[in-house]
């Protein structure tokens, strides 16, 4: 659905929800390079979500410092308290 999705409305949000999708139906090493493309260009560089993706999946991959530093880059890019907290617990598991 987000392949058509991105025929009609493309935005690099759309891109990063289909990375999402990818990664949930072909594993996370396959989103996690659709993520790292978005980012490569730019566009997300400031975006939480992108870099909170990237740390859930370099989680799923036992990349714990890349996990680790896309966490804090969220965090850098968080307001929201609820957000914050959450982001604050899985950056704390990776020390589990």
């Amino acid at each position: 659905m987000y392949d058509v999705l991105l025929r009609f409305a493309a935005s690099p949000v759309v891109a990063l929800n289909r990375a999402v999708a990818v990664a949930m139906r072909d594993g996370p090493e396959f989103g996690l390079t659709l993520i790292d493309a978005l980012l490569e260009q730019g566009e997300l560089a400031d975006y939480r979500w992108a870099h909170a993706a990237r740390a859930d999946l370099c989680r799923r991959l036992g990349r714990k410092e890349d996990a680790r530093s896309a966490y804090l880059r969220a965090l850098e890019l968080t307001r929201q308290l609820p957000e914050r907290r959450f982001l604050e617990r899985r950056l704390a598991e990776l020390d589990r």
